[in-house]
């Protein structure tokens, strides 16, 4: 996943497999590194039956390797794929111009870096990571947060970082640049610490049983005394009634959903949620073209959209007002060639922020933030009494989830805070009596 396998490993690798095997043998591997095509060649040599490529434009760095470039370097070679260069290059002159539309999706890479072998970053983890650490508000901590990656996954015991692994390690991750603790101190730190929800889930076994097992320190360390499963985690999840799940989830959203839907909710409900929720709102966005979608129209420029077969929206924008006190602006445009106006916010003026007070980290009486994000729900209320351990809330960001739990017995004094609102990194949650 992170384009760790070697040249000369992948002979070997693929050579003892395809020896004991009768089986095809699949390499997938990405290219962070810039040396994947000489494993692709190896371990050619070595009988691979399928590698995975990507086409040129969609190539290299956290990507697959060139499809191009080793079909040419493939080229007179007995194992010659055959594929024709001029019809791959036609296809990589149109993927060119779409990659075009998405690079404000693109990574922070820009160049082949051997320091994958050092963090182990998988490929596609890769973006996804820097995007939540911009989110908090720590991109400009990028290769320090490589570097303490690299610290937890030993920490961690080394384990297989593919999705949902990756994630547990990412997390953590986040989490100790968030709070500047160094990953060593876990196991030394007095303090107890709200981890977030993935970490804690990874040591209670619900992915499973790492080969060797967890490290007992690390794994006490983030329990706090909750139990631990050694069974297969899928062995006692309850039967999911289908019929059941689809009525619930009809009624949420007010309309009939696809067996893909349902499918889609069960796997990830939450997502789900919000993009039935968007639909519903927006209706069917995907039939806008993507660089109007994400960039919007040059004012005097027309688009036309295909709503269904037959028929065809003409949009023309004409002018956009100046932002009003309320930070709104009127947006005139032409729909099938009729005048029509819309009052919309600009989402580009800034709004006020609220100033919360800070938690205190020597204050006993004082629950801070533990990280940048969203309030998803309270569990307490002013006047609980609580024990040790006891959730107090849940928060969440960039679909990354920390329940903070109480540091010791108490009767909490204030809520500062309630469900849907933003905090950021130390902000002052809740108050003991």
């Amino acid at each position: 996943m992170a384009g760790l396998l070697k040249p000369y490993a992948a002979y070997e690798l693929v050579s003892t497999l395809k020896s004991e095997l009768k089986i095809p043998i699949h390499l997938h591997t990405h290219d962070t590194s810039g040396g994947q095509i000489a494993t692709l060649i190896k371990a050619a040599e070595a009988g691979v039956d399928i590698v995975d490529v990507a086409i040129g434009p969609f190539s290299g760095l956290t990507s697959q390797p060139n499809m191009n470039t080793l079909v040419e370097m493939m080229r007179f070679h007995e194992r010659d794929t055959n594929m024709d260069f001029k019809t791959l290059g036609s296809l990589s002159a149109y993927w060119e111009v779409v990659r075009d539309y998405y690079e404000i999706f693109e990574s922070i890479q820009k160049a082949s870096t051997a320091e994958v072998y050092h963090h182990e970053i998988p490929g596609g983890q890769f973006t996804n990571l820097f995007q939540q650490a911009q989110s908090m508000g720590l991109a400009h901590r990028w290769h320090e947060i490589t570097n303490v990656y690299a610290d937890v996954n030993h920490l961690f015991g080394d384990i297989v970082k593919v999705t949902p692994s990756s994630k547990v390690v990412g997390d953590m991750t986040l989490f100790l640049v968030t709070n500047n603790i160094p990953a060593r101190d876990i196991i030394t730190n007095s303090r107890d610490i709200s981890f977030p929800t993935s970490v804690v889930e990874f040591f209670e076994g619900r992915l499973g049983q790492p080969t060797g097992g967890f490290p007992r320190d690390v794994q006490e360390k983030i329990l706090r005394g909750t139990s631990v499963s050694t069974e297969r985690p899928g062995a006692n999840l309850s039967p999911v009634n289908l019929d059941e799940t689809r009525e619930k989830v009809e009624t949420r959203i007010a309309r009939a959903i696809t067996p893909e839907e349902l499918m889609s909710y069960l796997m990830y409900p939450d997502v789900f949620i919000q993009y039935a929720e968007h639909r519903k709102k927006y209706d069917d966005v995907s039939v806008i073209p993507t660089d109007v979608f994400f960039y919007g129209l040059p004012i005097n420029e027309e688009v036309s959209i295909e709503i269904e077969e037959g028929k065809t929206l003409i949009f023309k924008l004409v002018a956009i007002s100046p932002v009003n006190v309320e930070g709104n602006c009127t947006v005139f445009f032409e729909y099938n060639g009729q005048p029509r106006e819309v009052v919309i916010a600009n989402r580009k003026v800034a709004t006020s922020v609220v100033k919360r007070p800070q938690a205190e980290e020597e204050n006993a009486k004082h629950v801070g933030a533990p990280m940048p994000g969203m309030v998803v729900s309270v569990k307490v209320a002013a006047g609980d009494k609580v024990s040790k351990n006891d959730p107090l809330l849940i928060m969440e960001a960039m679909k990354m989830e920390a329940t903070v739990y109480a540091e010791h017995d108490g009767v909490i004094g204030q809520v500062l805070v309630k469900a849907k609102e933003s905090v950021v990194a130390r902000d002052l949650l809740i108050v003991y009596q």
